[in-house]
This record gives C-alpha cells, sequence and structure tokens, in this order.
C-alpha cells in the first residue's frame, strides 16, 4: 500500500460526463477523495448507490471527489466512456468520472484494484487509503462506506485517522499488456 504521507500524484483526465478535462489542480486547497472505479466488477456495482450517497455526502463536507476508470477497454468494453458515462448518470453520480486510457494514473497512484480509495489532506498529503466498509457481493455485511466515512469526518474534523486502514478489496485493474 502506498505510505500514508505521501502527495497526491497529479493528473489531468477527461471527465466521460461533461467532456471537461479535469486535474489535480482543480482541487487546490481542498481534501480529496480519489476513487478507482469501474463499470464491470461486482464489487463496484455491490457498492455504487453507496457511491451516489457518498459523492453527495462528502461534497456538503467540503471534500472534493473524483472516480477514476483505467481498465483496458480492449478487453472490458464495459468499462469504455460511453459506458462509464451511461453508468455516471444512471447513478445520479455527482463526481467527475475520469477515463485513464493510458492507464499511467492508476500506476502513478499505485492502484490495485476497483474500488480502490484514496483519501487526501486540503495539501493533498494522504491520510487514508483502504477498503469502503465490511461488505462484499454475497455477505450479509450491509454497505454503509462505514471505513472511509470515518476517515472523511476525521478529516473534516480535524482529528486523528484510524490508525488500522484495512486494504480495499475488489477485481484488479485490468492492465494492458
Amino acid at each position: 500500500m502506498v505510505p500514508l504521507g505521501s502527495a497526491c500524484p497529479d493528473f489531468r483526465l477527461l471527465d466521460v460526463v461533461t467532456g471537461r478535462s479535469v486535474g489535480r489542480s482543480d482541487f487546490a486547497g481542498r481534501p480529496l477523495l480519489v476513487m478507482f472505479i469501474c463499470n464491470h466488477c461486482p464489487f463496484v456495482t455491490h457498492v455504487q448507490e453507496e457511491l451516489s450517497r457518498l459523492g453527495r455526502d462528502a461534497t456538503t463536507l467540503g471534500v472534493s471527489i473524483v472516480g477514476i476508470c483505467s481498465n483496458d477497454v480492449r478487453t472490458h468494453p464495459m468499462d469504455g466512456p460511453a459506458q462509464m458515462k451511461a453508468t455516471a448518470q444512471e447513478q445520479s453520480w455527482t463526481f467527475p468520472y475520469l477515463h485513464d486510457e493510458s492507464q499511467a494514473v492508476a500506476r502513478a497512484f499505485d492502484a490495485a484494484c476497483t474500488p480502490d480509495f484514496f483519501l487526501y489532506s486540503r495539501d493533498h498529503t494522504l491520510v487514508y487509503r483502504g477498503q469502503l466498509d465490511d461488505s462484499r457481493p454475497g455477505s450479509p455485511q450491509p454497505v454503509t462506506g462505514a471505513d472511509l466515512r470515518a476517515a472523511i469526518s476525521c478529516l473534516v474534523g480535524g482529528k486523528p485517522l484510524p490508525g488500522v486502514q484495512r486494504p480495499s478489496m475488489g477485481c484488479n485493474i485490468k492492465w494492458k499488456s
């Protein structure tokens, strides 16, 4: 896992919904949550509604969010820009959904799976990298976003973040060969 205290890698990618270029510098001085997500992964589809709620709630707290899809669309066409746009609109996501066609951004973040969450402070220093919550597809555990929400609450409340941060679990990013 990327060490806490790491700087947020610079990025600039196309938002598939608006067609605008979105980058780290657009969020200067604000906490930033970077989520590596996609359309086809059962772990992501399992939490899509929570991502919608989280998008609304975090924004209210002053935390900016971006979702990034870095999967190889040749092997996983469901993760292409048109399909990403449709998913974002169906789910009423309020955050930019960015397409990382070259996969350079996923590599810069050392993202491993979908979903994978990276929360940065106002100065874009990594304060949390871990799971959304304990829920998994097919498990009785409800989707609550508890782990990530606790980290966001601590960050915006100026409290120490949880010392134990459990890694995300999901589908591996589909790397180009």
